[in-house]
């Protein structure tokens, strides 16, 4: 199972305002235990595209990538994985505001 360590977020600007609701950028830096397919020596950080509109909160897109080199990770998430990070996003989107 992986763990967030840290993490950082921004509030996208939709400066056209074309888009319903707030989009919310994290990235997600996580700990993979050494026995995971996802286990990457640098760390491995996970960018999440939340979207908050009224009473809906998801996340819309997410991607995995190796720490050091920024490089992106072909890896999906399993559903108890991406729901951990979608209570984190769901917990923490206030606190850029």
């Amino acid at each position: 199972m992986i763990e967030i360590t840290e993490y950082e977020a921004e509030l996208i600007n939709d400066q056209f305002g074309i888009l319903p609701g707030n989009r919310y950028e994290f990235l997600l830096f996580i700990d993979v235990p050494e026995d995971d397919e996802l286990f990457h020596e640098n760390g491995v950080y996970v960018r999440v595209l939340f979207k908050v509109d009224g009473d809906q909160k998801e996340i819309l897109s997410y991607t995995l990538h190796e720490r050091s080199e920024n490089k992106a990770l072909d890896f999906e998430l399993e559903e108890d994985e991406l729901a951990l990070l979608e209570n984190f996003c769901m917990q923490h989107y206030e606190e850029i505001l």
